[in-house]
């Protein structure tokens, strides 16, 4: 019994010079978590509504908050853990490596990923215009992460990764408002010149789709 009773004294002492050496600094970990996750909340608010105002895709701002607000957590957490003793160097590292793989592995789907971002944001076309991208011609349908879906005038649905076309050529017809057509039209050799041209410009001037100006 005494020698149980010893026993609880020597743990319950080494309790209390514990809480005494690790005390300042579990204390200081739990302050830096509540006032981490507090200013990151409003990082992630504030980011939220400069995007807001600069009219940023409703898809790709909910990325973008929702990828910051999950780094600053990480950054937050593996700051606390090292706050109260735990060694991190092999965490992190195996962090990296395994971060390394992830993006190996999915190259194309980030490559696609950075387009989609880079077509929100800079906005070459918008949904409904008419453009020209990877050999095919459409009306824009969707404009996804990843993809962006186009309508032919056969009324064929293409979905086109944005990888390609963030790096490719990209021809819109809608976004001046108006485009110029060229018609080559051939008459006979011995047909008459004057007459022809007269008769196609009295069809353009009577067209109620060919603009007077330009």
């Amino acid at each position: 019994m005494a020698s149980g009773i010893m026993d609880l004294d020597i743990y319950t002492k080494k309790g209390i010079d514990l809480a005494f050496e690790k005390g300042p600094e579990l204390l200081g970990a739990i302050v830096f978590l509540l006032v981490g996750f507090y200013i990151s909340k409003l990082i992630v608010k504030v980011a939220s509504r400069m995007m807001e105002k600069s009219k940023v895709d409703d898809s790709l701002r909910f990325f973008v908050t929702s990828f910051i607000s999950a780094t600053l957590k990480v950054l937050i957490g593996v700051t606390v853990l090292g706050m109260i003793g735990v060694e991190m160097t092999s965490f992190i590292a195996i962090l990296g490596a395994v971060g390394l793989a992830i993006g190996m592995a999915l190259s194309g789907t980030l490559q696609n990923f950075a387009g989609g971002v880079m077509i929100l944001i800079f906005k070459p076309f918008k949904i409904g215009d008419i453009i020209e991208t990877q050999g095919h011609l459409g009306s824009v349908k969707e404009i996804q992460i990843f993809v962006t879906i186009l309508l032919t005038p056969e009324n064929k649905t293409v979905i086109i990764p944005n990888g390609p076309i963030s790096n490719s050529d990209i021809i819109n017809y809608t976004m001046e408002g108006k485009i110029r057509v060229d018609i080559s039209i051939g008459i006979s050799y011995d047909a008459n010149i004057k007459e022809a041209r007269k008769v196609l410009m009295d069809i353009m001037e009577n067209h109620p789709l060919i603009l007077k100006d330009p």
